[in-house]
């Protein structure tokens, strides 16, 4: 049996967060930028027809466009937003497959008895349904294959939101498709296609299986079946814990002060540590970072007697790491930290003497609990100056 997979791609998903949480944004040219300043990262359909480039630089882009609106990115707000996205997408089917903050894969084969509609209705609902718990748009491609449900997705963002490639309409999208514009074809492989006179997807699956296994290997092989409408990748609903843990951002404006380099710290520190323990996991090792104006790049990593993932612990041990790396003489750009040799279970080495852990892990629960019930940085942990 074919499989049916879709991707739920949300549209334009930065600057969407944005205007749900500020509405007055909605039908304005608004652009979101990285941390740093450094770049637009979000464009609307408003700030788009302006003009406004994918990956220009701020300051060019609010000189050449000062009517744009400027967001600061807020990372933690997207996270937020995708979860409940992703939360709407697994009611649908246990089957569902997170490819990125704002894209995840959804396999519905078999949902038509069960809603009794077809895959595209099925997909209207799944749209609908998203729109009204958390008020952001999507594109959904369908198709037979991971491959050919991104190629449909990409379609879908000018076809009205929904599209459907079909097994007997396959041949007709590859011929339409420069093989420039297929999921997984990248630079090299793009020259290499057009060395060789494949210019079209349609060009690309006449090529026998010995051919592009031989200058290829096994996964220039695979993407033809994929693009033939075969399933060879699976959607895969498990997702696996990270292996370690890093929250790093520009400090606005470089600075040399210590009390906001402390601030800066502190904001990744619980950001990292409430993110470790959603995985339910302990850090062993935690380690600081701080960038110069001039980039250059000090670190320093300790490890730990024992596993945890409470802030507070955590935060003692990298601000001792923080002094010995800083320099009042310095101006600093950015600044992070890093949560290292992760465990995932409840085994560890308890000191007989020690009867901190438990409170910690009470107190961390609290912590979590707060902020889940007023959200993000509801609870801050101050310092001793």
């Amino acid at each position: 049996m074919k499989r049916v997979i879709a991707l739920v791609d949300c549209d334009s998903f930065f600057v969407t967060c944005e205007q749900v949480v500020e509405p007055t944004l909605k039908g304005k040219p608004v652009c979101v930028i990285s941390n740093n300043e450094g770049c637009v990262i979000a464009r609307s359909k408003e700030a788009k027809q302006l003009g406004v480039r994918m990956g220009q630089p701020y300051f060019m882009a609010k000189k050449e466009f000062p009517n744009a609106i400027y967001i600061k990115a807020e990372h933690e707000r997207y996270d937020w937003f995708s979860k409940r996205v992703m939360d709407c997408l697994k009611t649908f089917s246990p089957d569902v497959e997170v490819y990125s903050i704002d894209e995840a894969f959804i396999d519905l084969t078999g949902t038509r008895k069960l809603y009794g509609k077809n895959y595209t209705e099925i997909c209207k609902m799944i749209k609908s349904e998203i729109k009204t718990k958390t008020d952001i748009d999507v594109s959904i491609g369908i198709s037979h294959s991971k491959t050919l449900a991104k190629l449909a997705s990409d379609k879908a963002k000018t076809r009205g939101g929904i599209y459907s490639i079909g097994a007997f309409r396959i041949k007709e999208e590859l011929r339409r498709t420069e093989i420039s514009e297929v999921w997984g074809v990248g630079r090299k492989i793009n020259i290499f296609c057009q060395k060789w006179g494949i210019l079209s997807a349609l060009d690309y699956i006449k090529r026998s299986d010995d051919w592009l296994k031989k200058e290829l290997g096994k996964n220039g092989l695979e993407l033809k079946h994929e693009l033939l409408g075969e399933c060879i990748s699976s959607v895969e609903s498990k997702t696996e814990p990270p292996k370690s843990i890093q929250k790093t951002s520009a400090i606005m404006g470089f600075t040399s002060d210590i009390n906001v380099i402390k601030s800066e710290i502190s904001k990744h520190i619980h950001r990292a540590c409430s993110k470790l323990r959603r995985w339910n996991g302990k850090c062993s090792k935690v380690g600081v970072m701080l960038r110069t104006k001039d980039f250059y790049v000090y670190s320093r990593y300790k490890d730990l007697l024992q596993p945890t993932n409470f802030e507070l612990t955590v935060r003692k041990e990298i601000e001792e790491l923080l002094m010995s790396i800083y320099s009042p003489d310095k101006i600093y750009r950015s600044s992070g930290v890093m949560l290292e040799t992760l465990s995932y279970n409840d085994s560890e080495q308890l000191y007989i003497f020690d009867s901190t852990s438990e409170k910690d892990e009470k107190l961390a629960k609290c912590i979590d609990r707060i902020e889940e019930k007023f959200g993000k940085n509801s609870i801050k942990a101050g310092y001793y100056k």
